[in-house]
């Protein structure tokens, strides 16, 4: 006969470790002729009961398991007998990738600068990104940096930078090491330049978002491997990627688009002239004096502009710069560390976002915003969780065009 579950069982003490078998254990029960009474006990309580895996209440009906969470209405617990579906899971049979054939003229380089890649291959990354992207949703298996490590430090906190480079490269086989500023010696004792040698001798890229633009350009200077900017105080280019792959996709071409972008000229909006203009995009910026962005970044962005077919305006009238825009682009009005936050929210009040900017726009236009955001601040929040909005498209599309910009550093 089985021993029913839950029977104690006589075992020999064990000798060694610290005590030996017949030290004192204040918490035994006193022994009788080398057997314990409790066992004899349970013995006695155990014999005849049967073991079963129904429960029963009171009156003799089935219980219902009290470790059993409520579900929905309307579904019904199948019964004993019927069979429930199986899933096989793992396998020896290898992921087989699809040939991705991209170029390698990028293998090896750095984004510190939006100007770092010509208008071609930004192109080629929203390319790239697309097909990544429609990979991903077939759930198709696209684990091309496989045995690749990205370092990625922080010296200002971050949800999408930090979640969809780190995503996006497990998505690709890689790993993702994140490094804050309390795992680094970075200005603590060892130099910018030192970090970036020591980090290159480890890992394969590095992604930094840095206070100052200062310390990416020294990082990409003195690192071996490729360097991504992934926010300083004056670029944002891996979140310009990720706002054309958006335009994009909801418009099927960037040239000739009019974008318009309201309030502050900060890293965000050199960012989007710089690439829109690469790609030909009317790029309009409405700013009050004191915050457009700088003159050298609007002059390098005309060139860049004229080049392509497009054009970069900037001026003080909010409502002239979204009439006929295709698309209304805003950021916080205060960001990260501003000293002048009472004063800068003052003067950019007149550009927020509302209905009645979108509505001087074209009846297709359609509401970005990099996130986070200030609702009611910036952007009205009708206008902001409305239908026109594509923010959440961006945010997802931060990490397809990501892994993009990794494949082609990297492959």
């Amino acid at each position: 006969m089985k021993q029913p579950r839950g029977a104690f069982l006589k075992r020999e003490s064990k000798k060694g470790g610290t005590a030996s078998h017949d030290a004192s254990r204040p918490f035994s029960q006193a022994r009788t002729g080398g057997e314990r009474p409790y066992l004899e006990q349970s013995s006695r309580i155990l014999k005849g009961l049967t073991m079963t895996d129904k429960l029963t209440g009171t009156d003799g009906a089935p219980a219902k398991p009290t470790y059993l969470r409520p579900v929905t209405s309307g579904y019904q617990l199948p019964a004993d007998t019927e069979e429930r579906p199986m899933l096989s899971l793992g396998g020896s049979q290898a992921v087989t990738l699809k040939t991705f054939t991209i170029s390698a003229g990028m293998r090896g380089r750095s984004l510190v600068d939006d100007t770092d890649f010509t208008p071609d291959e930004l192109s080629e990354i929203l390319d790239t990104a697309t097909r990544l992207k429609r990979m991903h949703k077939r759930g198709e298996a696209h684990s091309y940096l496989a045995g690749k490590t990205l370092a990625m430090i922080f010296q200002h906190p971050s949800t999408r930078t930090r979640v969809s480079f780190e995503a996006g490269m497990t998505q690709l086989g890689g790993h993702a090491l994140y490094l804050g500023m309390n795992d680094l010696q970075l200005r603590r004792g060892e130099t910018v330049s030192d970090t970036a040698k020591v980090i290159s001798r480890y890992c394969d890229v590095l992604l930094a978002r840095v206070v100052s633009h200062d310390d990416i350009a020294e990082l990409g200077a003195n690192a071996t491997i490729p360097v991504i900017n992934g926010l300083s105080d004056k670029y944002h280019p891996t979140q310009a990627l990720a706002d054309m792959l958006t335009l994009r996709e909801q418009f099927g071409q960037l040239k000739g688009l009019r974008l318009a972008y309201l309030g502050d000229g900060n890293n965000i909006c050199t960012s989007l002239i710089l690439q829109g203009a690469a790609h030909g995009l009317d790029v309009v910026v409405a700013s009050p004096k004191g915050y457009q962005p700088p003159a050298e970044i609007v002059t390098q962005a005309s060139w860049l502009a004229a080049a392509a077919g497009g054009s970069i305006t900037v001026t003080e009238d909010p409502i002239n710069a979204s009439k006929d825009a295709d698309a209304i682009y805003t950021d916080v009005h205060v960001s990260m560390s501003m000293q002048d936050s009472a004063a800068r929210a003052v003067a950019l009040a007149p550009y927020k976002v509302t209905p009645e900017i979108m509505a001087n726009a074209k009846k297709s236009v359609i509401f970005m915003h990099d996130l986070p955001m200030h609702r009611d601040e910036e952007v009205s929040a009708e206008v902001a969780d409305g239908a026109q909005s594509v923010i959440f498209d961006q945010a997802e599309n931060r990490m397809h065009a990501h892994k993009a910009l990794l494949m082609h550093m990297l492959c």
